[in-house]
């Protein structure tokens, strides 16, 4: 298992936009979400073990934070070709069997990890009201086998951050996770 950092996109960012179909075929846009208060893209997969070691905490980290007006969003870009525990079917199970309340959309094309410059999964990245970036870095210091427990520290530092109208620390600690595995 290859540990890949995130790149750390820089803070201020708009958004790059986006317009995905998620698991039951809908289509979800970034203007969806227009107006809420926070906006969370997170870049997740199936079948990487760090995400399989957090999926519980992101599905609870959005059923704690969505009833507060954040918009939480998951996005696959792995190739389902030559990772087909990734292809859209399967990424309907999960969310069923993980319990997510999120949209988990498919990015076939690659494009949209490209332009968040996704590195690995899982990637996070929060944006504030207007949709520029305030946050991307790890969930919390749990990794696989470290013993640490997933409470999405850090992560949930930023959210409750910006929903109290304060500022988000910028002593980021990039994510770590396996690479998005690229076409």
């Amino acid at each position: 298992m290859a540990l890949t950092p995130s790149t750390m996109l820089p803070l201020g960012t708009k958004a790059p936009t986006f317009s995905l179909p998620d698991t039951g075929g809908k289509t979800i846009a970034l203007d969806d979400f227009k107006g809420a208060p926070a906006l969370l893209v997170m870049f997740i997969c199936n079948h990487c073990p760090f995400v399989k070691h957090v999926r519980s905490g992101l599905a609870q980290l959005a059923q704690d934070y969505q009833p507060r007006q954040v918009a939480v969003v998951g996005i696959s870009s792995n190739d389902a070709t030559a990772f087909p525990d990734d292809s859209p079917d399967k990424m309907a199970l999960e969310a069923k069997d993980a319990g997510y309340t999120f949209p988990y959309l498919y990015d076939e094309s690659q494009a949209i990890a490209k332009a968040y410059q996704a590195a690995c999964t899982p990637d996070f990245f929060l944006f504030d009201r207007s949709q520029k970036l305030i946050y991307r870095g790890q969930l919390d210091d749990s990794r696989p086998s470290n013993g640490i427990p997933v409470t999405g520290r850090d992560l949930r530092a930023a959210l409750d951050a910006i929903l109290a109208g304060n500022s988000v620390s910028a002593e980021q600690k990039p994510s770590i996770g396996c690479n998005i595995k690229w076409k």
